[in-house]
């Protein structure tokens, strides 16, 4: 895993937002690490769409099928 020092990181923020890997990057301050760079996971957003145009609805689908009497 990469390391950087704070004043380093703040001079080079927008470069290093642009750079970072899965594994990111651990800030330091005075040699220490403070805290650590991630990129925001992004699996999720990739399915939005992925599958127009191959599932088919069959049915209602806000039915569960079932029929039932609130009163009862």
């Amino acid at each position: 895993m990469k390391t950087i020092a704070a004043a380093r990181f703040k001079a080079q923020c927008l470069a290093l937002l642009d750079k970072v890997d899965p594994e990111g990057i651990v800030i330091t301050k005075h040699g220490k690490p403070v805290a650590r760079l991630v990129p925001v996971e992004t699996e999720s957003a990739s399915l939005i769409g992925k599958f127009k145009g191959r599932i088919r609805i069959r049915g209602k689908i806000l039915s569960t099928g079932l029929r039932w009497d609130a009163e009862s």
